[in-house]
């Protein structure tokens, strides 16, 4: 008979591994024309990684306090910034002198500027365009954000000069073939409009370009929350026993290289 100590853990890691496989999966495919899904992904994945901080935050405390948890205003304190979610990680990282298989932090621009887009959309940022229509203090837009801080920097770093040019090339020859024959209407992540087949198709190829990266970072960090979880779980089960329940098995998927995180289109099956 498992404990209710051990059931709870376990729906609670079930939850978390659910939403982020969905988040990693969804911030693929999002893009200018479906901007929907730009909010899916950013909502799954800012709760899916609080919530796995959280479970390493309180693995913590109960591996400090000889297998007992704190009460619920030890949670409402920690809040949702997903950045001090990350530095207390790293600092229980720090202090049990754990060593990771892959990477050892999420220090990289660009992660910390994932990070940072997630935090801000858990505290205040999905609620931006009902903000916006009550005149409330809105000056983040996230998909704008993502854009510029993420897609334009992964393009930059990873995308070849050869690619980039076919891409500008793949745009010309569209414009030239259907430009007058096809309507476009679109708002691009940035808020501009696109109504030219040559912009939408050169937007499409950058999206197509680096979408492989974007998951391939954005499943970069919650690996390195899954490692945390995973060798916090055997230093809870010297105190809990049977309590603690076997959290890398949940989270196997992402505990793999860089290539595979990378090449995998579908986390949720």
């Amino acid at each position: 008979m498992y404990s209710e100590t051990f059931i709870s853990l376990s729906k609670e890691a079930t939850f978390a591994y659910e939403i982020v496989s969905s988040g990693v999966t969804q911030i693929r495919k999002a893009n200018y024309a479906k901007k929907g899904i730009y909010y899916q992904a950013f909502s799954n994945l800012s709760i899916g990684i609080e919530r796995i901080a959280k479970l390493c935050i309180l693995l913590d405390y109960y591996i400090e306090n000889n297998g007992k948890f704190p009460n619920g205003k030890f949670l409402k304190d920690i809040g949702h910034n997903i950045i001090e979610l990350y530095k207390r990680s790293i600092n229980i990282k720090s202090k049990y002198k754990f060593n990771f298989e892959y990477l050892d932090n999420l220090d990289d621009e660009i992660r910390q500027k994932i990070l940072s887009i997630l935090s801000d959309f858990a505290i205040k940022d999905r609620y931006e365009n009902l903000n916006n229509l009550v005149s409330s203090n809105q000056n983040n837009n996230p998909i704008s954000n993502w854009f510029n801080d993420i897609d334009m920097k992964l393009y930059t770093r990873y995308i070849s000069e050869k690619k980039k040019n076919n891409i500008r090339n793949n745009a010309e020859i569209a414009d030239k073939l259907f430009g007058q024959f096809m309507l476009v209407d679109h708002i691009s992540e940035d808020g501009n409009k696109i109504d030219k087949i040559d912009d939408a198709s050169f937007r499409t190829g950058i999206f197509e370009a680096v979408s492989p990266f974007r998951q391939l970072y954005v499943a970069q960090i919650i690996r390195f929350f899954s490692e945390l979880l995973r060798e916090l779980q055997f230093e809870a089960m010297k105190v809990g026993g049977e309590d603690i329940p076997y959290f890398s098995e949940g989270f196997g998927c992402f505990y793999n290289n860089d290539g595979y995180l990378k090449t995998r289109k579908n986390y949720e099956i």
